[in-house]
């Protein structure tokens, strides 16, 4: 009786330990399904974002120009590979899963201009349309003598991967400015102080042909630039310190006679003019100042255009204005420093624009005859 009764003990102990052990099991399952469940859910939600943002422009706001090359027979996952590579785009995995659910034909090879602000439609959309064969940028620049910083912005943009309106914003960035100010303290100690000028760097980009490859940022362009002006105004520092003058007014007066003047001695004439006018507290009155100061070319200035409200219009400012008008020639600065036939009095000079040739007035009244005279003969022809 009693062993009976033992079993039938040991039989219920030992049910009692199998139920546990399943609930133990289940509850196990359970908990293991569950973290499946959330980890499939939190990679969803994860794969989702990532989808999401990737299908977003990388930088919608950016106007930059990149040019991509995709090579002949490139598979939309090595277009995409190469789109992220050159930030064109967010990711390369996105993109094609995109064009393969989106379902677009075959991509062409060729050379393409993308901006990071485009969007998968629009650049899988310029993608099937064909790229060029030949990549458009050859990375030279070559700027002018004379010409303002908008005009080598234009070039930039046409000859770079960078765009006119990033590189003239560089040349009012104050801190690149201050860098590039701690490197030529003589060149751009005036300059970097400068106040109301349209740009910080205009007039110390020097004429010359500049090239900027593949690995060349926008900055390192501008620097070589500027290094280029610092070298060719080294052997003059001393001179413009004997001048009284900063070299932010020198090279501002300089830019004015790289503009009226056409021959190296006419030049270093209207610099002598412009001398005169300055020590008799006389405005310089030269209409390149106007036409700088309404930002446009124009073949004649009119008497409307002389009182625009700027303070680049020297027909109502005394003094050389507050910063250079273009990017003057070397001849031009030497002729601002040494001035010629200031002893001669002449406050007054008028171009014939059709023969170049340029005559100068000591009075005012002399000045408007000559006027009047090179009116009537351009009138009679």
């Amino acid at each position: 009786m009693d062993n009976q009764e033992d079993n039938n003990i040991n039989n219920k102990n030992s049910n009692k330990n199998k139920s546990k052990q399943t609930t133990i099991a289940r509850k196990i399952v359970v908990g293991v399904v569950l973290v499946i469940v959330l980890l499939v859910i939190t990679v969803g939600v994860i794969g989702y974002r990532y989808v999401n943002r990737g299908l977003q422009p990388l930088d919608s706001k950016s106007d930059e120009k990149i040019e991509v090359k995709v090579p002949i027979g490139s598979t939309t996952k090595q277009i995409g590979s190469i789109l992220e590579d050159k930030k064109v785009i967010k990711s390369g995995f996105v993109f094609d899963y995109y064009v393969k659910t989106k379902k677009y034909g075959q991509f062409k090879a060729g050379y393409y201009e993308l901006k990071p602000s485009m969007t998968l439609k629009q650049i899988s959309q310029k993608l099937q349309k064909g790229g060029s064969s030949e990549s458009r940028y050859t990375g030279k620049v070559l700027v002018r003598e004379g010409v303002t910083a908008d005009s080598i912005g234009d070039a930039v943009e046409a000859n770079t991967r960078f765009s006119k309106k990033d590189f003239l914003a560089l040349l009012n960035n104050q801190a690149f400015v201050d860098k590039l100010k701690s490197t030529y303290p003589e060149l751009l100690t005036s300059a970097a102080s400068a106040k109301d000028v349209r740009y910080k760097l205009e007039g110390y980009l020097y004429p010359a042909t500049y090239f900027a490859g593949k690995k060349v940022s926008l900055e390192e362009l501008v620097t070589k630039m500027v290094a280029k002006t610092n070298s060719v105004m080294e052997p003059y520092y001393t001179e413009v310190k004997k001048r009284n003058m900063s070299v932010q007014e020198v090279m501002t007066l300089a830019s004015l006679v790289e503009r009226e003047g056409v021959t190296e001695k006419d030049r270093y004439r209207i610099a002598g003019v412009f001398e005169n006018r300055l020590d008799k507290k006389m405005m310089i009155q030269s209409d390149i100042s106007v036409l700088y100061a309404l930002g446009k070319h124009k073949k004649n200035v009119t008497y409307k255009d002389l009182k625009v409200d700027s303070p680049y219009n020297l027909y109502l400012h005394q003094g050389v204005g507050p910063g250079p008008f273009n990017n003057p020639s070397l001849t031009s600065i030497k002729a601002v420093l040494n001035p010629a036939e200031r002893d001669k009095g002449y406050l007054y000079f008028i171009a014939n624009m059709k023969t170049g040739k340029v005559y100068y007035s000591k009075t005012y009244e002399q000045h408007q005859k000559l006027t009047d005279k090179l009116s009537k003969e351009n009138d009679a022809k």
